[in-house]
């Protein structure tokens, strides 16, 4: 049955965040308006070599850009803003933000993009806003980073609410506070339409507090400290950031940050009134060599990998120049469990640091848990608001039926119909009546790589040929010819990079340019033949002796001159 377009008047899905962990990018359309929620990135595993990160294909909302009325960024986490400066480079619409989330987003893409080109409209995490004549409702929500919020959505057809990424916990920190009292009366309302809720510990029993603290782990090697301390934490984690100054202060310690991007940011997110370091309990690189090493904590802080290459640094000396290097008379605390696609890095790290001769804690996700929703988080916000429907959203598919397995095991009458399990680029469709409509509507979604400066689709015969250099290497061989005197004019080159170790292979090099001078002396005895038809003999002849000799399949590029066709 084909849908008729004026009945609808509620589209929600998403470009990305399902069924992958990152990427998260979320659509809410009503009344012909569109509302992106998120634009995130996701990092690369091993089978995308060469790539920074991975980003939506926006193509569905640059070809509506005319009915996108606004973004809307939940919280300071790259899985959720790392897209953000490239959508608003093909679609500039107001985006609606925290000061703590736009201090860290100008901090990781200020030398990039020209943040002057876009509109940022800051909110507070409980605020009443008006976008394009639609209300929305925010609430605070305690999670790893600051300001962190959810948000209501009001129409006729009842409330659209989106949680964001939360915990239940009472802890009464400021910026980190879950306003209960606002989302208590919210729900009391008893017009919740659709909940959209994470999914990402949804796979994990009980609650989430208290494993989320860092605090029981490092207040007694603080309090008892005989060595300098070095603690590795994800820079946006700012709620564990925060126990470790809060501790350093209990203890009278000097924190030395080492990250110079994020050092360069702190003022301005001091001005947010966030991880405020007291002038007591700060110290530079430069200024260590005036502290007993009891007194010192070195925070290492990074996104992603680039924490674990930091750490790797340090473990191998290349902050010598500055003072900071980790030795056998250290201890390090390894605060930061992998994430999806680091998985590598942070192994390696661990293993450089061992070697140091430090004295090692490594916390895992079973020491400590990330700041997600789980199973009794979920049930929670559930039975509060009592959606029509629900609808898992951010995380692995696996993830996602856990969490629509336990909208059904509420007891509070949802099935198969009402909890709805979507994949990226398909939207739920609810017409007039509040009637959620069995047809779906398939738009376009898919992956854009990110190296360096460009950006493309992720195709898979590109992807083959990354992995491919990455695990078999490259051969580049070059000659200058002349078919006028059928002769060899320069030194024939071969260069070889990640394939074998010469000094185990030296037959294979040797039989390599072996075939190179066999195929060149054919070259130069038969007139009919090209250079083109020459390179292209000898990647089919050395491919074929590579594999069955050294069991590899390396890209091969072959470079053979002509000078007679290359002088005009």
């Amino acid at each position: 049955m084909e849908l008729n377009s004026s009945d609808i008047r509620i589209r929600i899905g998403a470009l990305g965040g399902l069924d992958e962990s990152g990427k998260s990018c979320f659509i809410i359309e009503v009344d012909n308006d569109i509302f992106v929620i998120e634009a995130g990135l996701k990092y690369p595993d091993s089978f995308t070599p060469g790539i920074d990160y991975l980003i939506p294909n926006f193509d569905y909302l640059i070809e509506n850009k005319d009915r996108v009325k606004a973004v809307i960024i939940t919280h300071g986490h790259d899985d959720i803003y790392g897209a953000l400066p490239y959508l608003l480079e093909v679609i500039n619409v107001p985006c609606y933000l925290t000061s703590n989330t736009l201090t860290l987003l100008k901090s990781d893409y200020g030398a990039k993009f020209d943040f002057s080109k876009y509109t940022f409209k800051i909110v507070s995490p409980s605020d009443e806003i008006n976008i394009a004549n639609h209300r929305f409702s925010l609430f605070s929500t305690t999670h790893s980073a600051s300001d962190s919020f959810g948000f209501v959505l009001r129409t006729d057809l009842g409330n659209i609410i989106y949680t964001g990424d939360f915990i239940t916990d009472y802890n009464g920190l400021s910026h980190y506070s879950f306003d209960f009292a606002k989302v208590a009366s919210i729900a009391n309302e008893r017009n919740a339409l659709i909940l959209l809720s994470e999914s990402n510990g949804a796979d994990k029993i009980g609650i989430c507090a208290p494993k989320h603290k860092l605090t029981p782990h490092i207040r007694r090697e603080i309090e008892e400290q005989t060595k300098r301390l070095f603690i590795g934490i994800y820079s946006q984690n700012f709620y564990n950031i925060q126990e470790v100054i809060n501790l350093a202060q209990e203890n009278n310690k000097r924190i030395v940050i080492v990250n110079d991007r994020f050092a360069a940011a702190l003022n301005e997110i001091n001005q947010n009134g966030t991880l405020i370091i007291p002038k007591n309990n700060y110290a530079t690189a430069n200024e260590m060599m005036r502290y007993s090493s009891k007194d010192l904590i070195v925070l290492i802080l990074g996104s992603g990998e680039e924490l674990f290459d930091l750490i790797s640094d340090l473990a191998h000396g290349e902050y010598q120049d500055q003072g900071i290097s980790i030795n056998e008379n250290d201890k390090i605390i390894l605060a930061c469990p992998s994430v999806p696609g680091t998985e590598v890095k942070a192994t390696e790290s661990l293993d450089s640091v061992y070697q140091t001769g430090a004295e090692v804690v490594n916390l895992t996700h079973k020491d400590i848990s990330s700041m997600h929703a789980q199973e009794e988080d979920l049930k929670m916000m559930i039975s509060l608001f009592r959606p029509k429907y629900y609808m898992p959203i951010k995380g692995e598919y696996r993830l996602l039926m856990a969490n629509a397995k336990i909208a059904l095991s509420t007891g509070l009458g949802y099935n198969y119909a009402n909890v709805v399990v979507l994949d990226n680029g398909m939207l739920l469709n609810i017409d007039k009546s509040g009637k959620l409509l069995q047809n779906i509507t398939r738009v376009k979604e898919g992956t854009l790589l990110v190296a360096g400066h460009s950006v493309g689709e992720a195709k898979a015969h590109i992807l083959q040929e990354r992995q491919r250099l990455a695990d078999d290497g490259i051969l580049c061989l070059s000659v200058a010819v002349s078919s006028k005197q059928q002769r060899i004019v320069s030194q024939p080159e071969v260069q070889m990079r990640g394939f074998i170790y010469l000094g185990d292979q030296k037959n294979i090099y040797q039989e390599i340019n072996s075939i190179f001078n066999e195929e060149l002396h054919t070259l130069m005895t038969k007139k009919m033949m090209s250079t083109s038809e020459a390179e292209k003999r000898l990647v089919d002849r050395l491919s074929k002796y590579l594999v069955k000799q050294a069991k590899k399949n390396p890209y091969i590029d072959v470079n053979i001159i002509n000078i007679d066709e290359s002088v005009k």
